[in-house]
C-alpha cells in the first residue's frame, strides 16, 4: 500500500551527533532541536506558518519537556500548532514518522513537523518519593546508566541481549568485527569530498550554540567522537561479558543530536520539495517484539510485516539501513533475510555515528532517502530494534522524473 502523507525532497536535516559528554553535552535537547529545527526551516525558505501538526520525540528527560511538541513548536516558531509528544527508546524515530504520517492519512493534517532529539550526555537523576519507605526515604535512578545496564523485566543489561542472540546462532567475535570495519569504510564514504554525502541534509560546518543561543561555543566538521579501527586493534580487545562475544568494538557508542522529517499531503509536498521531480512515498511500517533479551532478533519481524504492508520483498529493495547497536544485528538479519551485508547501511549507521535514541531513526530514514535519490530513485527499507525487545520498520520509494 502507500500511504496519503509523503516526505516533500530535501525537507528534512539531522545535526552532526556528537559522542556523549562532548559538544552538545550542555544543551537542553528539545532547546537544541527547536533552535536547529527554526535554523532549518529559514535555509529552506519554508514558513513555519504551513504547519497544521506536529509531533516530538525523545527518550531522555529534559528540563520543561513535560511540555513537549508546543514547547518545541513555540520556540522554533511554530506556535500555532500542537500534537503528541512520543517515546519509544530507539524505536521513536519509526513512530513518530508513523504518528505524522497517520495524521495526514486521517486528513486531520496537510502538512506535519516531526522532530526528535535526545541527549544521553548529563542524564537526569530521578528520585520517586516514598513517604511508607524505610524512615521517608524513596527510590531513585539516573535515567540513562541504570536503564542501559537493567532492562527490569529480566533483569539484565542492553550487552545481554546481544550476547543471547549471538549464542543462539553462533555468530562469534570475528565475524563482528569484520562487520564493524566494512561499516566504518561505508562511513568513509560520506566523509569523501568534504563530506558531500553528509552536505545532502547536514549543514557543515555545524555551529554549536551556547546554552544561552547568544553565541558560537564551537564548530564541528561533522560528527563528533567517531573511532576508526583496523583488524589489528579489535582483535586485541576482550568481550565486555566474560566468556561472551560482544567487545566494545562491536557496539556503538552513546551519542547526542537532533533530526527532523516533515510530512505532507501530495499537494503540499511537491509544493514543498526542494526538487518537484523527486517524489518520497511511504509504503508500509513495520512492529514487532521479540523473546525477552533478545532485542537484536526484533527487527526482522518488524521489517517483514513493513515489507508484507508494501507489498513486496527484501530482494526488491535497492537499499537498506538499520539501526545496529551491536554487529549483531546485522549479522543476522543478512543471514535471515538473505540481504547482502555488504551492501547495507552504506554510507553509515549507528554502529558508527552513535547511539542518540530517538534521532537514530530519523536520520537513517533521511540517509535512505538521500542514497535512493542519488542513484536515480529505487525502493528502501529502514528497521531497528529498541529497549524492551521491539523494533520499528519503515519501506518507502523515491522516484524522479
Amino acid at each position: 500500500m502507500a500511504y496519503r502523507a509523503e516526505i516533500p525532497y530535501g525537507c528534512y536535516w539531522s545535526t552532526p551527533f556528537a559522542r556523549w559528554q562532548g559538544a552538545f553535552a550542555n544543551l537542553n535537547a528539545v532547546e537544541f532541536a527547536a533552535h536547529v529545527t527554526k535554523r532549518e526551516l529559514a535555509r529552506r525558505k519554508i514558513p513555519a506558518q504551513v504547519f497544521d501538526h506536529g509531533v516530538l520525540g525523545f527518550s531522555v528527560p529534559q528540563k520543561h519537556s513535560f511540555y513537549g511538541l508546543p514547547w518545541l513548536a513555540g520556540m522554533a516558531g511554530a506556535g500555532h500548532i500542537g500534537g503528541p509528544t512520543l517515546m519509544q527508546a530507539c524505536a521513536t524515530g519509526v513512530r513518530v514518522l508513523l504518528a505524522g504520517a497517520q495524521e495526514v492519512e486521517s486528513g486531520l493534517s496537510n502538512v506535519s513537523l516531526t522532530v526528535t532529539c535526545d541527549r544521553t550526555s548529563n542524564g537526569p537523576h530521578l528520585y520517586y518519593p516514598n513517604p511508607r519507605g524505610p524512615g521517608g526515604t524513596g527510590a531513585h535512578e539516573d535515567w540513562v546508566m541504570d536503564n542501559f545496564n537493567c532492562d527490569p523485566l529480566g533483569p539484565h543489561a542492553m550487552v545481554a541481549t546481544a550476547e543471547n542472540v549471538a549464542k543462539k546462532h553462533a555468530i562469534g567475535t570475528a565475524e563482528q568485527h569484520e562487520v564493524v570495519l566494512r561499516r566504518e569504510a561505508q562511513y568513509r564514504e560520506a566523509l569523501a569530498n568534504e563530506s558531500a554525502f553528509l552536505k545532502r541534509f547536514m549543514t557543515l560546518p555545524f555551529e554549536v550554540p551556547d546554552p544561552a543561543y547568544r553565541k558560537t561555543a564551537v564548530t564541528l566538521a561533522g560528527d563528533e567522537g567517531i573511532n576508526f579501527s583496523t583488524a589489528e586493534g579489535l582483535a586485541k580487545l576482550k568481550p565486555v561479558v566474560p566468556g561472551g562475544t560482544v567487545t566494545y568494538g562491536a557496539q556503538t557508542h552513546p551519542a547526542d543530536g537532533s533530526a527532523a522529517i516533515v510530512l505532507a499531503s501530495p499537494e503540499r509536498a511537491k509544493e514543498l520539495s526542494r526538487d518537484p521531480k523527486i517524489r518520497i512515498r511511504l509504503l508500509g511500517f513495520g512492529q514487532s517484539r521479540a523473546a525477552l533479551a533478545h532485542m537484536p532478533e526484533a527487527p526482522i519481524p518488524a521489517a517483514q510485516q513493513a515489507l508484507a504492508q508494501a507489498g513486496l520483498d527484501v530482494k526488491r529493495m535497492d537499499a537498506i539501513k538499520t539501526h545496529n547497536p551491536f554487529a549483531v544485528n546485522d549479522i543476522l538479519f543478512s543471514r535471515t533475510t538473505g540481504a547482502d551485508i555488504g551492501r547495507m547501511n552504506n554510507y553509515g549507521c549507528s554502529l558508527v555515528w552513535g547511539h542518540p535514541q530517538a534521532p537514530m531513526g530519523t536520520r537513517g530514514v533521511i540517509e535512505l532517502i538521500e542514497e535512493l535519490a542519488q542513484r536515480g530513485g529505487g525502493r528502501g527499507l529502514f528497521t531497528g530494534c529498541a529497549a524492551g525487545d521491539t523494533a520499528m520498520a519503515v519501506v518507502l520509494e523515491v522516484s524522479a522524473g
